[in-house]
């Protein structure tokens, strides 16, 4: 792959042309013949939910293929093996440790769907084994990891995409050079907001770790705590030794299409408002929360959290709303709209193919359209949507977004690095403890 690309530069450098079997080619037209015989092995870490997304995806590409199949839990792999029998018609290798992976050679691109306390520390791994690297948001546990993982990219030189599948929407990037255009006037808000009904994790009880599962290659980075029946396989989320509540596992996907819109960076200042108001269990996070962050030039973003308690009344699960002085649109995974002042639509444009928003799994076009941006960055070195330097900067904004609700007050950020500037004890938090000779490292 190498090869071929070093050979499609130079003869796009040198020429306005190539000959092959007789035939003229103009180059760019060459670059994508070649580019098109670039095979690409993947390997996915964490086979339970939403791999199963980027396993179809992948598979919509007809010159790249699932070599791996890595998960540390032998009832999640049969049942993953199972299922790729039925959906793709083979069943790839299956390792349970992924070094194993990243020590295979063949492999030219891992996808990481693993708990978040994984993210950062597995691409960095991945990075230095010289494979690609497509990452679930968000893309760290701490804005620590965060920095890391982007010097990590600058090192090491490989492509790092994030799993913010909307920044693929057409309708979106449609959306956005209306924006630029114009077409609402001066945008000053982005709203974003998430609504679900998720139940009681309950108090979790020690028991036996399961045979089937490596409990202590789960756990990687993060210290060492006895096993609870309430943990895996998907409450992890909030728990802060693995998670980042859920302003990191969906507020990522809103939060970044309003800073995007928006046309902003890290914030000046953020306040956090919220809660735990329903079950009385184990969940550590807020499930109710309402974010404000301020920006340069009058600029400000929201985020509305109900994790357990729909939004009323009736809107989407999800969505994001941009207001300007001539105008609003709202943006969701599935269409534009533009309304005037008065609230009139303007004009709606649709995705052109449904993605699911609110459930575990949240397959769909989008995912299909990420994964070939993916793959086009790896194969003609295209610049890629969601690239993990713009990533990681609202990744941070919701890091900052758990911060100033421990805070208690608005915290005042240092534009340049995020960091906090006026509460010290929160700052703490910048960095998490890690379990000895895991601590990720360039």
């Amino acid at each position: 792959m190498t090869t071929r690309r070093n050979f499609i530069k130079k003869t796009t450098a040198g020429s306005a042309a190539v000959t092959l079997g007789g035939l003229v080619f103009p180059t760019s037209s060459y670059a994508n013949i070649l580019g098109a015989n670039d095979h690409i092995n993947c390997a996915i870490i964490g086979v339970r939910s939403r791999a199963k997304a980027h396993i179809m995806a992948i598979h919509k590409d007809k010159n790249a293929k699932i070599v791996y199949s890595c998960d540390v839990d032998d009832v999640i792999l049969k049942e993953h093996n199972e299922w790729c029998q039925e959906t793709i018609g083979y069943i790839p290798k299956v390792e349970k440790d992924f070094r194993k992976v990243l020590e295979d050679k063949d492999v030219d691109a891992v996808f990481i769907a693993t708990p978040e306390h994984w993210h950062a520390p597995m691409a960095i791994m991945a990075l230095q084994a010289g494979k690609h690297v497509y990452v679930e948001k968000p893309c760290s546990h701490n804005p620590y990891e965060n920095d890391l993982l982007v010097a990590a990219h600058k090192k090491y030189g490989k492509k790092v995409q994030m799993g913010n599948q909307q920044r693929s929407a057409k309708t979106s990037i449609s959306a956005i050079k209306d924006i630029k255009e114009g077409v609402i006037g001066d945008v000053y808000k982005g709203e974003a907001y998430y609504s679900n009904n998720r139940g009681s994790i309950g108090i979790g009880k020690e028991i036996d770790v399961p045979s089937t599962l490596n409990w202590d290659l789960w756990q990687g980075p993060a210290p060492r705590q006895a096993y609870r029946n309430n943990v895996h396989p998907y409450n992890w989320h909030w728990f802060r030794t693995y998670g980042t509540g859920e302003i990191h596992n969906n507020g990522t996907h809103e939060i970044d299409i309003c800073r995007w819109a928006l046309g902003v960076d890290l914030p000046n200042s953020v306040t956090s408002f919220g809660g735990k108001y329903t079950f009385q269990d184990d969940w550590e996070f807020v499930d109710n929360q309402q974010v404000t962050y301020t920006f340069d030039n009058d600029k400000f973003l929201t985020w509305t959290g109900h994790s357990r308690g729909m939004m009323k009344p009736e809107r989407p699960g999800r969505g994001s709303t941009i207001y300007g002085s001539k105008g609003t649109i709202m943006l969701d995974r599935n269409f534009y709209r533009l309304f005037d002042l008065e609230g009139n639509l303007i004009k709606e444009e649709l995705e052109g193919g449904t993605s699911l928003t609110t459930n575990t799994r949240g397959e769909g076009v989008l995912d299909i359209n990420h994964i070939s941006n993916f793959f086009a960055g790896i194969r003609e070195d295209k610049n890629l949507n969601s690239d993990i330097r713009d990533a990681s900067i609202s990744t941070m904004l919701c890091h900052l977004g758990n911060m100033a609700q421990d805070a208690g007050e608005t915290i005042q950020i240092d534009a340049k690095t995020g960091k906090v500037t006026n509460n010290d004890k929160v700052m703490e938090s910048w960095k998490r403890i890690y379990e000895n000779g895991w601590e990720p490292k360039l």
